[in-house]
């Protein structure tokens, strides 16, 4: 059962300069396409990951899910509700309650003049809920000391502070947490840690993820359904094992070439081609077609749609 339904979900910013400048300077106004034509499902209990580069529209899906940001178009239902149409104030209140979001950086996450009792215990007292004794049972389930609740932010290191945050999402009791890159600042044997940790957490609590990262190893190890973003478009869906095994689109094929790999050390790889488009003026057709090595002239003229091709989603029209 999908317990968020991501359709056709598109952001676009308005990036132009002041009216002024636009006059003096006789510019047309700029806007800049985060996210284009995006949908997927989450099911309930399951950990849906979304990869790519940086800039490929990654947060902005995971802001937009959690209502910090307002879809252009299209929709973002979880359990059903759309929080940006829906105008029963009471559903919308009860669907917000289920979902809370860990930041990318742990400590500018956290208000440095809080004490973390306060901090972790904040999304229930900001609904007036009992919060005797919360913080305490938190901490020491994210594998943290009782005794640290009287602390502040700054005595603590990166892994603790990302342990915090998690205790923190877990206060109000959540069906649904958005993880946006929680491991990319920390060193790699603390990011193992908090990983273990998420995972005992989800079986522990039966927690749904959206978990946006670059790391592709850190995808394959936590992720139950993987996405690949270019650009702001999902250009192929699959599960870790088909993803990692069989790539099916040049992009993800690409991506998977440059990651590091343990057993390969010394290996001869090309470098990526070209750069990622302008998002204020993306190539038509198949946003990947510049850097494409299977590019035809379809793949400049025609946007492919997402199809199924051997148990996996894929946008591309030379997937074969």
């Amino acid at each position: 059962m999908a317990l968020v339904s991501i359709k056709n979900l598109t952001r676009i910013f308005d990036v132009s300069k002041p009216w002024l400048n636009r006059v003096v300077e006789r510019r047309e106004k700029a806007y800049l396409t985060a996210v284009s034509d995006v949908s997927f499902d989450i099911k309930e209990k399951s950990v849906y990951a979304l990869v790519g580069e940086s800039g490929s529209g990654k947060s902005t899906i995971g802001k937009m899910l959690v209502g910090l940001l307002r879809p252009s178009e299209g929709s973002v239902e979880i359990r059903g509700v759309d929080l940006a149409r829906e105008q029963d104030a009471a559903r919308v209140d009860a669907v917000r309650a289920d979902i809370q979001m860990i930041f990318q950086d742990p400590f500018a996450s956290l208000n440095p003049r809080w004490r973390v009792r306060d901090i972790i215990a904040e999304p229930v007292a900001a609904r007036g809920g009992d919060t005797k004794g919360l913080s305490e049972k938190l901490l020491e389930q994210v594998g943290l000391s009782a005794r640290d609740a009287g602390k502040f932010p700054h005595e603590f290191s990166g892994g603790q502070r990302q342990r915090i945050c998690i205790a923190r999402a877990l206060a109000s009791e959540p069906k649904l947490i958005v993880c946006d890159e929680p491991t990319s600042a920390l060193d790699v044997s603390v990011q193992a840690q908090v990983l273990n940790l998420m995972s005992d957490l989800q079986d522990d609590l039966g927690l749904t993820y959206l978990f946006i990262s670059h790391d592709l190893t850190v995808v394959q190890h936590i992720s139950d359904r993987v996405g690949v973003l270019y650009l702001g478009r999902l250009v192929e869906e699959a599960t870790p094992d088909d993803l990692f095994d069989n790539p099916k689109h040049p992009y993800t094929q690409m991506l998977l070439a440059a990651a590091p790999q343990l057993g390969s050390f010394g290996r001869d790889v090309p470098p990526p081609k070209g750069e990622i488009p302008d998002p204020i003026n993306p190539p038509s057709g198949c946003a990947y077609h510049p850097r494409c090595p299977l590019a035809q002239d379809i793949c400049k003229a025609e946007r492919p749609l997402m199809r199924d091709l051997r148990g996996a989603k894929v946008a591309c029209h030379m997937a074969e």
